[in-house]
């Protein structure tokens, strides 16, 4: 008699940028801590569903316990590029929320200095959520995540293709995983050895474009032929197409591999006046294990998010919602945002349809 297959559940959202204005509505008043724990009520339950959540930390812990630091939103002098950084508040709120692995490979990382990468995955780490993507030294930086759920052992793997133009430093060059194909195939041979499934997190494309551009394309491809399993994609601010296909390997192996070009955001406020940037996704998997040894990404569903804005007398508050749920049942939501948020439904429906 053959043995049942093992089953695990995987979700995985987009970017978590703590803009200013984000921070400065969870903190508790007359105090210097925050609650996050709002923000994530009405997902966390989606989330917590999973055995293994995956979302991109797309913020610093730089450590700074100044609030008036937040009153509004630093920028690089050189550059006019944001700099996001967040009370430690946060970690935990996404421990709570459900989160197992965060990645940290994206142009937000080098923000405030190498000290302040190294600190946030001092503050990951002290709260019991893995990460990948940037390292606090060179031996880390060989190390591979692997988390064994449920007997399935799931690797992960993170890029970014900069750091806003802030250098890091030649002899520091393994702090941040680029995007480079020499080094990102080697870790896929490597960490194919080590695992059933591979999963890598891509922070590439082009912000606010909502189809991927020919070179996001490209190293889709490359990843796919050269093992990976699922590449989800982040950094556009917008939800971007899923792929879902057959594709055969460098060593032969032929299976069904997903990759979304971009989980939209997960968490932020409202950017450029666009308001595709208030909505993610919460991308939903589960994978089987046959009697073989062999996984597979037996179903694929969507889950959209909103981060829905309501004015209380406390100020604003943001909280991600499920967006059909919010769509189908509004609760304090104006009509304007409302018939907005009817609009991008429509159309993240169309654009998630797996081809």
């Amino acid at each position: 008699m053959d043995a049942m297959p093992i089953e695990v559940t995987v979700s995985a959202v987009g970017d978590i940028m703590m803009k200013n204005k984000l921070i400065l509505s969870a903190q508790l008043p007359e105090s210097q801590q925050f609650d996050f724990d709002g923000m994530f009520e009405e997902v966390a339950p989606v989330l917590r569903s999973a055995d293994l959540t995956i979302g991109n930390l797309e913020t610093t812990f730089a450590g700074t316990d100044d609030t008036t630091s937040f009153m509004r939103q630093p920028r690089n002098p050189k550059t006019r590029y944001p700099l996001f950084n967040c009370p430690d508040d946060l970690a935990p709120a996404l421990k709570r929320a459900g989160f197992d692995v965060l990645t940290t490979a994206n142009n937000h990382c080098m923000d405030y200095g190498i000290a302040a990468l190294q600190r946030t995955l001092n503050i990951l780490d002290q709260n019991d959520i893995a990460h990948t993507g940037t390292f606090r030294t060179l031996q880390e930086s060989k190390q591979l995540l692997i988390k064994d759920v449920k007997g399935i052992k799931i690797g992960v793997l993170a890029y970014t293709l900069g750091t806003n133009s802030i250098r890091v430093k030649q002899k520091q060059q393994w702090a941040v995983n680029r995007i480079r194909a020499e080094q990102i195939t080697n870790d896929l041979r490597r960490l194919k050895k080590k695992t059933d499934f591979v999963i890598v997190s891509m922070h590439f494309g082009r912000e606010y474009e909502l189809q991927p551009s020919s070179r996001q394309k490209r190293l889709v491809r490359m990843l796919f032929k050269h093992g990976a399993n699922m590449v989800l994609g982040a950094h556009p601010h917008v939800i971007q197409p899923a792929i879902f296909t057959s594709v055969r390997d460098v060593e032969g192996v032929r299976k069904k591999r997903f990759a979304i070009y971009s989980l939209g955001n997960f968490i932020t406020t409202r950017l450029k006046r666009n308001n595709h940037t208030k909505n993610g996704v919460i991308a939903q998997f589960t994978l089987a294990k046959d009697d073989r040894g062999e996984v597979e990404i037996s179903s694929v569903e969507f889950v959209p998010t909103w981060v829905k804005e309501a004015q209380t007398h406390n100020g604003a508050k943001y909280q991600i919602v499920p967006l059909g749920e919010a769509v189908d049942n509004p609760t304090d939501i104006e009509t304007e945002e409302l018939l907005t948020m009817h609009a991008i439904h429509t159309q993240v429906a169309e654009r998630l349809a797996l081809k």
